[in-house]
């Protein structure tokens, strides 16, 4: 059975000090729950402090955004070697990343390589599909078999809506089948894929009985200590 994931987006919010108490906070009420994998994603300039405050806890620490070169003239950019040691995952091709600062299907899959050194009827599919192709073009399975792959429907991040539970399970079946046809059919059963749109504690358990819906990438309830601990429980009960 894959193991669960919660990741917790924190988005453009906390400074150092509220993300410190905060991370401090939900270690406390989740370090418990070992059969799943809890991760926050800080600012960039959180980052440190966070991961030094949680050094000793079973909560990960991730960062929101990378460039794909090691080094160079990029203005407010981040590369991969300076998040080592800082970061234990890093999300690439975010939803939001490509409607306001205009990542392409090519930036993510740059983005990806260097790591590894809407919703309209009947297209949702065909969307997803070629999406998920272009950003794995040239992995190796290997190299794949290394990620967490999200589905987000954009209509949902930050709305309140969210796609119905057997939606959210049919594009995320979707996005597996693809990584098979890529990879290999045990790729595809190894990879984590996570439902990201508007979840919280009163839809988690629903989301989470879906087969092929591994964990949530979480956004506006991670950023609340007692709705990010409340979907990590519900979770772990569902895997005991």
């Amino acid at each position: 059975m894959r193991k669960p994931m919660m990741a917790g987006n924190w988005k453009m919010n906390k400074t150092v000090a509220e993300a410190v108490a905060l991370a401090q906070a939900i270690d406390t009420q989740v370090a418990q729950y070992a059969n799943v994998d809890c991760v926050i994603y800080p600012t960039a300039l959180c980052l440190q402090a966070v991961q030094q405050t949680l050094q000793n806890s079973p909560v990960r620490v991730g960062a929101q955004n990378v460039h794909w070169a090691d080094g160079g003239a990029y203005t407010g950019e981040i590369s991969a070697p300076m998040l080592k040691g800082l970061a234990d995952y890093v999300l690439i091709g975010h939803s939001e990343r490509r409607q306001y600062f205009g990542e392409t299907d090519e930036t993510v899959n740059k983005k990806l390589h260097a790591t590894l050194a809407q919703n309209q009827a009947g297209q949702t599919h065909a969307i997803v599909s070629m999406q998920v192709q272009e950003a794995l073009k040239g992995l190796t399975a290997e190299q794949v078999q290394t990620l967490v792959v999200a589905y987000e429907p954009i209509w949902a991040i930050g709305t309140g809506l969210a796609a119905t539970a057997e939606q959210a399970g049919q594009i995320c079946g979707v996005v597996r089948t693809v990584i098979g046809e890529l990879c290999g059919a045990e790729v595809a059963e190894n990879t984590r894929i996570l439902y990201g749109g508007s979840t919280n504690e009163k839809n988690i358990g629903e989301i989470m009985q879906q087969a092929e819906i591994d964990g949530a990438l979480i956004g506006g309830a991670a950023l609340k200590v007692e709705s990010y601990a409340a979907m990590v429980q519900v979770t772990s009960e569902l895997y005991k």
